[in-house]
């Protein structure tokens, strides 16, 4: 069964910066692309970025240039770094392989 468990979620000032934690199991880590999601209150899901098995990247046009999706093999690991964060950046951030999710964290920023 796999399984995603995210951490590293909290409350930062607008232009702060966070980083996202993915921990993968049960499953060939090196083999899978895994995605970022996340979901606003009021609002539906909304996809993020996707890390590709062989590093690819992609990422909605709203965050390019702030947020970068990185993996780490080794560790069985997807991070999500977001720099320059925004109000609008709020939201339950949720990691994501095939039907897999996590359970989310939660993201807020605000003064």
């Amino acid at each position: 069964q796999v399984q995603l468990v995210e951490s590293g979620g909290g409350l930062v000032q607008p232009g702060g910066s966070l980083r996202l934690s993915c921990a993968v199991s049960g499953t060939i880590f090196s083999a899978v692309t895994v995605r970022w999601y996340r979901q606003a209150p009021g609002k539906q899901r909304e996809w993020v970025a996707t890390v590709s098995s062989s590093g690819n990247t992609n990422y909605v046009d709203s965050v390019k240039g702030r947020f970068t999706i990185s993996r780490d093999n080794a560790k069985n690991m997807v991070y999500l770094q977001m720099n320059s964060l925004r109000p609008e950046d709020t939201a339950v951030y949720y990691c994501n392989e095939m039907t897999y999710w996590g359970q989310g964290t939660q993201v807020t920023v605000s003064s």
